[in-house]
């Protein structure tokens, strides 16, 4: 992966005030088996190159773990709480969700089955576009970075669909919906060849 532009990726994220509060915090917290994922962190990178403002477009920031000793919403409510109880105030809203319950809720929402994800990264390999599908920490000095398609498609503002999931419907509103905030963004067409795997193991980056 391009050291340069996972550099680059940090140092946007380390200029985003919110985004490096959480970081710290859950950091401090000593959560590990976690990622703040999608559009909090590619949304400002496509901020950065458009000239936008930090934040442009972010409704929220993603937080992911994975518990499959406990499946029950409950379990899921009572974890979001706690996290976000950590916090004073939130600027951006938390959305926190258990990866390993996904598949109790996502008929109902989507219309269709999916299987159980058996962990935090493969969730992140069936996320709509290579650019999203991405999710950082931070453990201490190390930053953990997991990318399975790279990176460069989010520097170059690219939508490629991923298909080991969503529907062609799910990709084209989300790209749709995307290219109203982002005008620059380019997009390619909807097809049914997998975009493989480049990066399947999580990457460490120590920055002092």
């Amino acid at each position: 992966m391009d050291e340069s532009l996972l550099m680059a990726l940090i140092q946007t994220i380390k200029a985003n005030k919110e985004l490096m509060r959480v970081l710290d915090i859950l950091d401090e917290n000593q959560f590990q088996e976690y990622y703040i994922g999608a559009g909090a962190i590619v949304q400002n990178i496509w901020n950065k190159a458009t000239e936008k403002p930090i934040n442009y477009g972010v409704t929220d920031i993603d937080i992911i773990y994975f518990d499959s000793k406990d499946l029950s919403e409950k379990a899921e409510e009572l974890k979001a709480s706690s996290i976000i109880e950590l916090f004073e105030y939130e600027t951006l809203k938390l959305d926190i969700k258990n990866e390993a319950r996904v598949h109790l809720w996502y008929k109902n929402k989507f219309g269709y089955d999916i299987p159980p994800y058996s962990s935090l990264e493969e969730a992140i390999d069936s996320w709509p576009t290579t650019a999203t599908a991405i999710g950082v920490r931070r453990n201490s000095n190390d930053w953990i970075i997991y990318a399975p398609f790279g990176v460069n498609d989010i520097f170059d503002l690219r939508l490629v669909p991923n298909n080991r999931l969503i529907t062609k419907e799910i990709y084209e509103n989300k790209v749709n919906k995307w290219k109203k905030e982002w005008l620059e963004l380019k997009s390619e067409a909807w097809n049914d060849n997998k975009v493989p795997i480049k990066y399947p193991e999580p990457l460490s980056i120590m920055i002092k």
